[in-house]
């Protein structure tokens, strides 16, 4: 078992549940905006919204909030009333007024872990939203120093590299993001482990092989056979 090293944590879907409160909140708009032969249509259309908007507005509650918007006014061919704004709010609620779910395993895990490596955690967001499920999970005492960024690419993971002095050869990203979290960790010379989520939010996919990870593993607390 390898001891001694740098593990750092993506937050939501790998520490926590998070996509599936989106996902349950988007359920419940489909079944208000859109009818039964709409709906595959309707989620496409909001994955586009979405998408475009995360460009302009990062990620997040809020984002979310004007893609499920920008999405009934695309749908009904209207501007959202106040009406509508006060149903997407009342969806939004379990989503915004919640504590945070860990994953499991998670907690004991990093308890054992923490006596060997040292721990870091990376997470992309909204700030002031991330710092409140941060705060939330009560685990912050495990990790050395928590990060909040816009946006997790290979520059994001250079930069972490440096402003560190961490050694990239024993420096672990660890994930369930292809996207964000195992390939531009792999391509700034780092490297990762892979823990598939099967909730992972539609755009953080890109074409990848389990295998490309330096790990890959099926669930959190497998990191103690490793670790």
């Amino acid at each position: 078992m390898l001891k001694g090293q740098t593990l750092v944590f993506d937050a939501d879907d790998t520490l926590w549940e998070n996509n599936v409160l989106f996902e349950r909140v988007i359920d419940g708009f489909l079944n208000w905006v859109a009818t039964p032969e709409d709906r595959s249509r309707t989620r496409t259309l909001l994955d586009e919204i979405e998408a475009k908007n995360a460009v302009s507005l990062g990620y997040g509650a809020e984002m979310f909030r004007q893609s499920l918007a920008d999405c009934l006014e695309a749908v009904h061919g209207r501007i959202p009333t106040a009406e509508d704004k006060a149903r997407i709010e009342e969806l939004l609620t379990p989503l915004t007024n919640r504590g945070v779910e860990l994953i499991e395993g998670v907690e004991d895990t990093l308890v054992a872990l923490a006596e060997n490596h040292e721990l870091l955690l990376l997470t992309k967001g909204n700030l002031a939203e991330q710092q409140r499920k941060v705060d939330a999970s009560r685990i912050t005492h495990h990790f050395r120093s928590i990060h909040i960024v816009a946006e997790k690419n290979v520059d994001t993971y250079r930069q972490l590299t440096a402003d560190l002095d961490l050694d990239p050869d024993r420096t672990w990203m660890i994930g369930n993001s292809p996207k964000s979290d195992i390939l531009p960790a792999l391509r700034a010379g780092l490297k990762a482990v892979y823990i598939p989520h099967e909730h992972t939010w539609v755009l953080e996919h890109e074409e990848f092989r389990p295998e490309d990870a330096t790990l890959a593993l099926r669930r959190f607390a497998e990191l103690l056979e490793h670790f």
